[in-house]
């Protein structure tokens, strides 16, 4: 067996993946039910802080990076929308079959596009980062690098999320094939995206993003990096629009 060529370390390191990919998997899988529990957990909370109870949650639970540790993290040459010359720039490193990335595109980034983007004040960076365990997250990434030749690179982001959006809750399952026909709908030309993407032109390059990711210290996804401060998960736009704001006013 493989397994036994491994050192004892590298064994132990494999074991805790497979435990960590459990847990994720038992997540996505109850994204609703926990969704619920944590709100009630949230709301419990606001109600103790309003009652004097101490406790703060202006930060929404978000792991947010502080003004003093950035990360120097590459946009390399990934789509984005915005001015390019904006002063604040957010990095997202996202899985196109997570669930919450799912719910930041639906929650909040409508949002962002609307009072940060559009206004040039944000450049915002879509950066891939597809997890082992979702298995159209590999295709769904190399298809919007493919939409990209046909300038359509945002129509094709948009249109994965919100048919996933109308498949299901919590991690849904589709195909290649599912993504050919969205490719489709979305005005592309059929055979020039099908032989993109069935030859893996974007591979490399989707693995490019993988690796800056981890070398920047990404290890779930979304993960945002606003002006190189670290926020993690599907936060409130409230979160974003905080951190923006403060990077906005430094000179």
């Amino acid at each position: 067996m493989e397994e036994s060529n491994l050192s004892e370390n590298d064994q132990q390191l494999s074991v805790s993946q497979e435990k960590a990919k459990k847990v994720w998997s038992f997540v996505e899988k109850n994204f609703l039910a926990l969704s619920i529990v944590v709100a009630g957990v949230m709301i419990s909370s606001s109600l103790l802080y309003t009652n004097g109870g101490g406790l703060d949650l202006k930060a929404g639970g978000a792991q947010i990076g502080d003004q003093g540790a950035k990360v120097n993290v590459s946009v390399d040459d990934d789509p984005f929308l915005g001015d390019k010359n904006a002063k604040v720039t957010v990095i997202e490193f996202s899985d196109y079959q997570c669930p919450f990335c799912r719910t930041f595109w639906k929650e909040s980034f409508s949002q962002l596009k609307k009072e940060y983007i559009d206004t040039g004040k944000v450049k915002f960076v879509y950066r891939d980062f597809p997890l082992s365990f979702h298995p159209a997250a590999e295709a769904s990434a190399q298809a919007a690098e493919c939409a990209d030749d046909q300038n359509k690179y945002w129509e094709m982001h948009n249109k994965i999320f919100g048919e996933e959006e109308k498949l299901g809750q919590g991690t849904v399952q589709y195909s290649i094939e599912q993504i050919k026909q969205w490719a489709t709908q979305v005005g592309l030309d059929s055979a020039t995206f099908n032989k993109c993407l069935d030859s893996g032109k974007y591979k490399s390059e989707v693995s490019k993003d993988v690796a800056d990711g981890t070398v920047a210290g990404v290890s779930g996804t979304p993960s945002f990096f606003i002006n190189g401060r670290l926020v993690v998960g599907a936060q409130l736009y409230s979160v974003f629009k905080n951190i923006i704001d403060e990077e906005l006013k430094k000179k």
